[in-house]
């Protein structure tokens, strides 16, 4: 039985997907999510090796196998989810561990959150009658071995739900990233919030997504009609999106030692952005400031006395300051570093990061001698950041501006001091 499940194993296909485990009477006794269904069906099941003593107590019921091909490892583990949820297999249950078992619920708000919960939270409100549970109005899972950060990653950027305050008044940098509707801004109201976001991505987790994209390009064609060329091309985009979620490999181990790899185009969640401020060979400073989801981080924005450099120079100085940043391990590390200046400022930049074996975004914008200029120079040349960093040039602009705002700041300050 053993060499006809592995020959059957070897059969299937080299594409993401779920495996089925039947039992002799017809039962589904497991399901599990793939990146390529053959490799992990044969390397994990098949192929004689010791294996934890659940598997082989599994194993040794199985005599057929079934899959599922998905376009994308996201839509296995949804697919995976809505499987459990309904034929309950008795070796997913039980290797349950409230620790690891996740789920993704939505709220009942105006503008309803989409979030992320365990099982033990689950069953902790549901024990003791919290009025919390009657604030989800949505609950999707459950999710084995997934990461579900990396999931909501991608979730956010095709879906475009807010993670903001609605009408704050001034755009978070979802918003500037072109990723969230203007919740914050007050440009979308509740009921357009829901169908144009809430809905689509309730079908998404419901394993819906053909019938999303049809809605999509019936709303498409519809944004054209109208003229409403900035609407029709975001529905387009997300089309494109979902036809296509891109799988980079982020593995959480589950009870069978499970192997999940999630896909995104990395998420830029922190920027850092330096600028050096000197008057003449003295009285020399350094800015940090932080943008991440929300925008500026004000409370973790910090100056720096420079205290080594002789004579002017910018080069050394920002050279000092990113030397004493990084030795702050206490501090996050930033997915970019953005410099105010030119090559050599990155160049000097990229060189410390080398040294330290550190694999961080890294650009410049030089401003010209009236600061009227706005040229990017790339530290990094991957694609993707590439790719995200001429997206979203204003946004960078922002943070280069704010840098040199800050530093200014600082050397008033001092100046008044003295």
């Amino acid at each position: 039985m053993a060499n006809s499940l592995l020959q059957r194993a070897k059969q299937l296909p080299d594409v993401p997907g779920i495996y089925l485990f039947y039992n002799r009477t017809g039962d589904l006794v497991y399901v599990g999510k793939a990146t390529s269904l053959r490799q992990r069906v044969t390397s994990g099941y098949f192929q004689g090796r010791r294996t934890p003593r659940p598997i082989e107590d599994m194993i040794h019921e199985v005599v057929r196998i079934d899959y599922k091909m998905t376009d994308s490892v996201l839509e296995a583990a949804i697919l995976e989810a809505l499987c459990i949820k309904k034929f309950q297999p008795r070796y997913n249950v039980l290797g349950k561990d409230d620790k690891s078992w996740n789920y993704i619920v939505i709220t009942k708000d105006a503008f309803p959150r989409v979030e992320t919960v365990r099982q033990h939270e689950l069953n902790e409100l549901q024990k003791s009658g919290n009025k919390e549970i009657k604030k989800f109005r949505y609950v999707f899972g459950p999710y084995p071995g997934l990461n579900t950060r990396a999931a909501m990653k991608i979730l956010r950027r095709i879906f475009k739900f807010s993670t903001c305050e609605p009408g704050r008044g001034r755009p978070c940098l979802y918003y500037e990233m072109g990723q969230c509707l203007g919740v914050c801004t007050g440009e979308i109201t509740p009921a357009a919030y829901k169908r144009k976001v809430i809905m689509p991505l309730k079908w998404f987790l419901s394993g819906k997504k053909k019938q999303v994209i049809r809605e999509f390009e019936k709303q498409m064609k519809l944004a054209a009609k109208a003229e409403d060329y900035e609407e029709a091309g975001r529905l387009r985009d997300q089309i494109r999106q979902l036809q296509r979620i891109h799988d980079v490999t982020l593995i959480n181990k589950s009870f069978f030692d499970e192997q999940l790899t999630i896909s995104n185009e990395q998420l830029v969640m922190r920027i850092e952005g330096y600028d050096i401020s000197n008057l003449g060979a003295s009285g020399m400073v350094g800015s940090m400031v932080v943008f991440d989801a929300e925008g500026p981080v004000k409370s973790e924005y910090r100056k720096f006395n420079i205290k080594t450099v002789v004579g002017q120079s910018d080069v050394d100085c920002l050279g000092e300051v990113l030397e004493r940043r990084l030795k702050h391990a206490d501090w996050p590390m930033p997915d970019v570093i953005l410099v105010d200046g030119g090559r050599p400022q990155v160049n000097r930049a990229k060189k410390i990061l080398q040294s330290k074996n550190l694999k961080i975004g890294l650009l410049g914008i030089a401003k010209g001698p009236k600061r009227k200029r706005n040229d990017i120079l790339l530290g990094s040349l991957d694609k993707k950041f590439v790719h995200w960093v001429y997206r979203h040039q204003n946004l960078l602009i922002r943070v280069r501006d704010e840098a040199h705002r800050f530093a200014i700041t600082f050397q008033r300050s001092k100046r008044k001091i003295k």
